[in-house]
């Protein structure tokens, strides 16, 4: 048998496509990787958006508590000694308004 020689030239084409599937090869499966990465990267950031908010409504829920009206009035009545004012301590005030329209 008689083996066919090949060119410098037609050696040089083999060698540029392999080198070029190659490439194109580990390129795919970059980005393939990169895309899984990205999506835990993702998901992760989900989970925590999703325990922020959780922890938002629990700090909302214990500010509406703690601003209660009825808290502040037991507050102010048992912890700071105040009462409510008297009749003679009110003192009223006119707006502007009242006054034009009479």
């Amino acid at each position: 048998m008689v083996s066919k020689k090949f060119t410098k030239k037609q050696i040089a084409i083999g060698i540029l496509c392999m080198v070029f599937v190659i490439a194109l090869l580990t390129f795919y499966i970059w980005h393939q990787s990169e895309s899984i990465r990205l999506g835990y990267q993702t998901r992760e950031l989900e989970d925590d958006v999703s325990s922020i908010k959780k922890d938002i409504e629990e700090l909302e829920a214990e500010k509406a508590a703690l601003l209660s009206l009825e808290r502040v009035e037991k507050i102010a009545t048992q912890t700071l000694k105040m009462r409510p004012p008297e009749n003679e301590q009110i003192a009223y005030q006119e707006s502007a308004e009242r006054t034009k329209i009479q």
